[in-house]
């Protein structure tokens, strides 16, 4: 039988939210008849318009919960607003106690969080909503640079939830569900139809270049700007603390505070980031650009590559 999907969407969506996952599912259904069924519904229909100002036609919340095996919820823009919709969240409410798995695309995670649906569970969610997702909902256990989450059901409590990050990370959540349906065979001919990679590597630290400790009114902004200028010396707690003239337990508890991160973190990311940079931009010597990014040798850099973008410093060279 076809596994029933019921799209939720809201004011304000984000319409790649939507077409990457259904592409997935509209490829195995084509390469498998029958295989998948879909309907797009909303709490206000008979449209709903997405953030690109297009209208989409969207049926009523359906009061018969049974006819959704996969309730899948879109984000966007208007996922603030969404969040507080309670007719909505009540019916997810209900939705998740339904027997239906639950999903979501990007920040989509954020209405499932304020149903309630991922309390003292995995998830993951758009980087740039890490830090609102961690203040409003603490009982989720986030885990921000993972692509997508699979939380398996626990039997008579909890439903099975997947939660992906950005908007074309739905993408790589669909094609690792339509591998849970329909086995791998059949998610890689789909990727392939897509021309998508079947499994992207690394996480969601390769897309977010700290864009929040750029901004020139950030306490600390002066002196990541300085550590960005030169990468290769000691830029540990201490260091750093000294710098900004601050004790360094002072100074560790206000820049977390302040980035959500570490020190260690944080410069680890610009080291990686620079030095990933380089590497692209066909730089002669992986040794060079290991000293030069402040990593010491070639392996401390190989092993933050594999940490940070879950390939070594050889996969990006350019060729």
């Amino acid at each position: 039988m076809a596994c029933r999907i019921t799209f939720v969407l809201f004011p304000g969506f984000q319409q790649l939210d939507l077409a990457g996952p259904m592409a997935v599912f509209e490829v195995a259904r084509l390469a498998r008849p029958g295989s998948y069924d879909w309907r797009l519904v909303a709490s206000a229909p008979p449209a709903a318009h997405s953030s690109a100002g297009v209208a989409w036609p969207v049926q009523g919340l359906p009061r018969q919960l049974g006819s959704a095996d996969l309730v899948m919820v879109i984000g966007g823009d208007g996922v603030d607003a969404a969040c507080a919709d309670t007719r909505l969240i009540r019916w997810l409410q209900r939705a998740g106690g339904s027997g239906a798995r639950i999903a979501s695309i990007c920040s989509g995670s954020l209405v499932l969080a304020a149903a309630g649906l991922l309390d003292e569970r995995t998830a993951t969610t758009h980087w740039s909503r890490e830090r609102q997702f961690a203040t409003d909902y603490p009982a989720v256990r986030l885990q921000p640079d993972r692509i997508y989450v699979r939380e398996p059901p626990v039997r008579g409590r909890l439903p099975e939830v997947w939660t992906s990050a950005g908007m074309t990370a739905g993408i790589d959540l669909c094609l690792a569900l339509l591998a849970h349906d329909h086995g791998e065979d059949l998610a890689r001919e789909a990727a392939r139809q897509l021309v998508v990679e079947r499994r992207r590597p690394g996480g969601q630290s390769q897309f977010s270049p700290l864009l929040e400790l750029q901004r020139p009114e950030g306490r600390f902004a002066a002196l990541l700007d300085e550590v960005r200028r030169d990468l290769r010396p000691d830029h540990g707690v201490e260091a750093l603390a000294a710098r900004a003239c601050m004790s360094p337990r002072h100074f560790a508890r206000s820049f977390r505070a302040e980035t959500g991160a570490t020190p260690a973190e944080v410069v680890e990311r610009l080291r990686v980031e620079a030095a990933r940079a380089a590497l692209e931009g066909g730089a002669a010597s992986v040794q060079r650009v290991a000293l030069d990014c402040g990593f010491g040798n070639t392996e401390r850099m190989r092993r933050a590559f594999v940490r940070r973008l879950g390939r070594p410093p050889a996969a990006f060279r350019r060729g």
